[in-house]
């Protein structure tokens, strides 16, 4: 077995690599002109051989596109008179009480949104047909405008795709076409046209990419990680693109969870704090999908993993803005120049600055076990923001840090207490190259006593990768009320969904599936739906009730109505555990550094010699190739039984 995790990130590329002699990790610096890049040098300085090697990537390469608007010339093809749909949206403005919003771009220009024949109605009866005529006009206007793919998108195709289907067969070979009844086969002809055009959009971009790794890597067999959690083959991913915008956050919530289950903790806000951004989440036993994702404003209905995302890393800029106020992100130095210790030409200072300046991360700390940093530089870049604040450089490194932690904790209150959440019964779990240096002090500000830094917490998600199982998430409307509905009857559409998930996991070498069914139900007339586990009419109408009640404080004796089937469908196949903990020698420093506020040197250990099940007493840092942790005055660090770090506040038993 040689399986190999990838993170592309804004800063740098994570492998984690397994094989019968164990886990290796390693960093390199990210290529974002071209990720595949970073990866085959990455591989290249493990001295790994492709042939026959397993991937696992998470990419960043179709969220890159529609965040940077670099997606491809697409039409979008619906019914006549509903060309502005997408232009349209929801009406919904971004600020409510701004009366002259920014006009912003429509997703598709007026010239590629095309209108034909084909349309159906709620019930599924034929309102309009689709003649050749239509089909022969519209390949005369693809040819003129000339697009690089399409997106279908007919009024109630998920009720019957044969107009959908007879549109696809007419679009010439080269064009790459997505069409809703197969993307999203749901109600909603805005977010289901989004999320086809996002497919379309995307998926040539995706697959010209997904084209140039295999060719970089021949004889490997490569996965891309999903947004909702599991993996899928390359060959298969172009076609599914909208499935892969939070690919690599996806993965670093797989890994938390793993780690966490190992450590015996199943409790968690997690909290991915890279270079460039900040990913938080709730993990209560099982990772918590939704369907209301949204990424550059658009809405995203496929499933994906819920989490909350700010522009705040490690790389994250400070500035004073033109009131005198000090701000931090969302521009980010990036991988290329990076933060201003890099010394690779920055000079605007960063949030690692900052910690560097403080001595948290202290300057003989090599990144990713190469990159050796500059407090000079740092103190350097961080003077011209001083000056501006009128305070010493100290001073302002400590400004940055308390700027970018309350950005970091209202997005923990955000996916928590905003929920009716109280982050106190959970652990802060935190990873990424950056996490460790603040876990301390946002779990102070959350009132929380306990956190973790799991093992290979700098290149968890790349860990996630690894661990992940192949999988689909599967979905298909009905609309009707759930007591008119025979068990059989839902059981056999749900076996016809999971058919063709089945088929294309089989195809990829899976053999054991585990499905899990559910169903969106919601009271008649309501327009949001809550997702609960199929377990027969009686018993899931009762599970939606409860659930009902406990989100929203009632439920209803109104008639439950059935929006969606879903199915579920993993790979049964064991992850690797992580080997029981050794420490590597007695926990003793192997440095010491000055750091701002301690009156003596703090001590600098190595990650391998904190003890096992034995407290250490902070202020503390503690180090490894992929990431460093400041364990604040207050409290105190212990490793468990496979390697997390476990962080108690003093005062708790």
């Amino acid at each position: 077995m040689r399986r190999l995790g990838v993170d592309t990130g804004g800063t740098f590329t994570d492998f984690v690599y397994l094989d019968e002699g164990g886990v290796r990790v390693h960093k390199v610096l990210s290529t974002p002109h071209a990720p595949d890049e970073a990866i085959v040098r990455g591989i290249d300085e493990m001295g790994l051989d492709p042939q026959g090697l397993e991937i696992v990537h998470g990419s960043t390469v179709a969220t890159n596109a529609v965040l940077e608007g670099k997606g491809v010339r697409t039409a979008y093809i619906t019914n006549r008179g509903f060309e502005d749909v997408l232009t349209i949206g929801r009406q919904a403005r971004e600020a409510l009480y701004d009366l002259q919003p920014p006009p912003r771009r429509p997703p598709v220009p007026a010239e590629l949104c095309l209108g034909v024949g084909g349309r159906l109605g709620a019930d599924g009866s034929i309102l309009e047909p689709l003649h050749a005529a239509d089909l022969e006009s519209l390949r005369a206007r693809l040819r003129a405008l000339r697009p690089r793919a399409v997106a279908i998108n007919l009024l109630f195709s998920f009720l019957d795709d044969r107009f959908e289907a007879a549109v696809e067969r007419a679009m010439p070979e080269a064009l790459f076409v997505s069409r809703s009844s197969e993307v999203l086969p749901e109600l909603r002809e805005y977010e289901r046209g989004i999320a086809t055009w996002l497919n379309s959009y995307v998926g040539p971009v995706m697959g010209g990419y997904l084209r140039r790794l295999a060719q970089a890597l021949p004889g490997a067999r490569v996965s891309v990680m999903q947004s909702h959690g599991s993996a899928i083959a390359a060959t298969s991913a172009a076609r599914h693109t909208v499935q892969l915008l939070l690919s690599g956050p996806a993965g670093g919530l797989r890994g938390v969870l793993h780690t966490g289950r190992a450590g015996r903790r199943l409790r968690m806000l997690s909290f991915d704090m890279g270079g460039t951004s900040t990913d938080v989440a709730l993990i209560d036993q099982e990772i918590r999908l939704t369907s209301e994702g949204r990424i550059a404003g658009y809405p995203v209905a496929v499933p994906m993993v819920d989490m909350h995302t700010i522009g705040a890393g490690g790389g994250s800029l400070a500035r004073v803005d033109a009131g005198g106020v000090l701000q931090v992100g969302p521009e980010s130095a990036g991988a290329d120049p990076g933060p201003a210790c890099y010394g690779r030409g920055g000079t605007e200072p960063t949030v690692t600055d900052a910690n560097v300046a403080l001595g948290r991360l202290p300057a003989s700390v090599a990144l990713g076990g190469s990159l050796r940093l500059d407090r000079h530089a740092a103190l350097q870049a961080l003077g011209a923001l001083a000056r501006r604040l009128g305070v010493d450089v100290l001073e302002a490194a400590r400004g940055v840090l308390q700027v970018a932690n309350e950005h970091m904790a209202q997005a923990l209150r955000v996916i928590s207490v905003q929920r009716g959440e109280d982050p106190r019964r959970y652990t802060l779990a935190s990873f990424g190259g950056a996490g460790g240096l603040h876990v301390c002090d946002l779990a102070e500000s959350l009132g929380m006593d306990e956190a973790m830094v799991p093992v290979h917490a700098g290149v968890l998600s790349a860990l996630g990768m690894l661990v992940a199982p192949r999988g689909r998430q599967l979905s298909h409307a009905i609309h009707t009320r759930l007591e008119v509905c025979g068990e059989d009857w839902i059981g056999r559409r749900l076996d016809r969904i999971a058919e063709r998930g089945e088929a294309e996991l089989r195809a990829e070498g899976a053999t054991r599936l585990r499905r899990e069914d559910s169903l969106d139900l919601r009271y008649e007339g309501q327009s949001y739906t809550l997702r609960i586990p199929w377990l027969g009419v009686r018993k899931t109408a009762d599970a939606f009730h409860a659930a009902h009640r406990r989100q929203y404080g009632h439920a209803l004796d109104m008639p439950v109505e059935v929006v969606n089937l879903r199915v579920g469908l993993t790979e049964e196949r064991p992850a690797p555990e992580p080997p029981p903990y050794r420490p590597a020698g007695p926990p003793d420093p192997v440095a010491h550094s000055t750091v701002a506020g301690s009156e003596a040197p703090v001590p600098v250990l190595p990650r391998q010699r904190i003890p096992l099940g034995r407290s250490l007493q902070g202020p503390l840092i503690v180090t490894e190739t992929v990431g460093t942790t400041w364990v604040a005055p207050g409290w105190s660090v212990q490793a468990d039984a496979v390697g997390n770090l476990v962080l108690i506040r003093d005062g708790v038993a």
